[in-house]
């Protein structure tokens, strides 16, 4: 097995450098149209609120193909199926672009949604058969670097196309990466891949059988809550850092946007020294730093009277989300490796509701109190959270 940290199996890294190309996409696609809302409801002459229906259908179908993708993965190789989904996200790209109305669009990014549902997950799974678990977690945290590059790049550049040369020639653009993934995979495929094995404890028959031989295992509920836990606590109350800052201080939304993306970059800090991180603080203490971390910076945002001191806390709450983040997605692909293609994807669609319920809880709570509430609940949360994933790790030390 090729040991990932060293670069001297070139056909491993050259693959995960394309796999990880494809999951940037994926991740600027799923973020593309936050900024275009405004630029959707001029065209199709109907409110924001409307418009945002496209962001909406993309997250939902992504999620719910988790629970096809993954026993998928784990009936064919991994890397065979990122590069279709890859290709099939260059055709919905493109449908996109062309799309001639609202219900055209929304029909676009939902199946958009279900071909790039495949790429992360795979990935993850794929990595995990080829690296070991000593050095899974730096080796995933390239893969981290990818798509939260692909989440800032997404919400930045959509709004620069739609400015600019129109939010139509995005897509376009996305479609070209994506299409220049899924070849150069596709093509690397003539090689017989290293995981190409039967793997044991795969169930050949349907897609929901895979999905309760996972469940079946204790840790792998127990991990599936905690990713449910962290999507709610920490990324579902994201949304409303924006809303409080602009509220609270009167920020221009442009102002709170580039605010909030510092968070992200926070993850992108993570994504380049976890090594040095986890082999300096151990899993465990990584996770109660994590979850310090992120959960301080959400009491702090909530109530610091200084708006200036707001960058920072985005930026070091995103680095202890990440570390959070990448410690589960670790263990992702570790709780059934007879089924990992559907361990993983069930991880990413746990962690898909728990942000939509965090969202959808927390609405209501900012809208009968203030978004300084949600994050007054969300940070305790959070430091609770590190605990028990600390507390877990230490048990079952990888």
């Amino acid at each position: 097995m090729p040991c990932a940290t060293l670069p001297r199996d070139i056909h491993f890294d050259r693959s995960l450098r394309l796999m990880g190309l494809a999951a940037f996409a994926a991740m600027a696609s799923m973020r593309w149209c936050d900024a275009l809302l405004p630029a959707l409801a001029a065209e199709f002459e109907i409110t924001p609120g409307r418009a945002s229906r496209v962001v909406a259908v993309f997250a939902v179908a992504y999620g719910a193909m988790q629970l096809v993708v993954g026993p998928l993965g784990d009936r064919m190789d991994r890397q065979r199926l990122v590069s279709w989904a890859a290709l099939a996200c260059m055709l919905t790209s493109v449908a996109t672009a062309l799309a001639p109305s609202l219900d055209g669009l929304m029909l676009a990014r939902a199946l958009a949604g279900a071909s790039a549902a495949a790429i992360v997950p795979m990935t993850m799974a794929w990595i995990g058969d080829r690296v070991p678990g000593e050095h899974r977690s730096a080796v995933l945290a390239r893969l981290l670097g990818a798509t939260v590059g692909g989440t800032i790049t997404g919400q930045w550049l959509g709004g620069v196309f739609a400015d600019s040369v129109g939010w139509r020639a995005g897509f376009v653009m996305v479609a070209l990466v994506f299409g220049a993934a899924g070849l150069v995979l596709h093509r690397s495929l003539s090689r017989p891949p290293a995981s190409a094995q039967v793997r044991p404890g795969v169930v050949a028959a349907g897609l929901v059988a895979p999905v309760w031989t996972v469940l079946r295992s204790a840790d792998a509920r127990r991990l599936m809550a905690m990713a449910l836990l962290d999507g709610l606590l920490a990324f579902g109350a994201l949304p409303f850092v924006a809303n409080h800052l602009h509220a609270r201080f009167g920020l221009s939304l442009s102002a709170t946007g580039a605010i909030v993306a510092l968070y992200g970059l926070g993850g992108l800090v993570y994504s380049r020294t976890a090594a040095r991180l986890i082999a300096r603080l151990g899993r465990p203490g990584m996770a109660r730093a994590g979850g310090l971390l992120t959960g301080g910076a959400w009491l702090m945002l909530a109530w610091w009277p200084d708006w200036r001191l707001s960058p920072l806390m985005c930026g070091l709450g995103g680095l202890g989300s990440y570390m959070l983040y990448n410690l589960l997605q670790n263990q992702s692909t570790l709780v059934a490796p007879g089924s990992r293609g559907t361990a993983t994807s069930l991880f990413i669609c746990a962690l898909f509701l728990g942000q939509s319920l965090g969202v959808t809880l927390f609405s209501a709570l900012a809208d009968g109190w203030s978004a300084a509430v949600v994050l007054s609940v969300c940070g305790p949360g959070m430091v609770l959270l590190g605990l028990i994933l600390a507390r877990q790790l230490g048990r079952t030390p990888i």
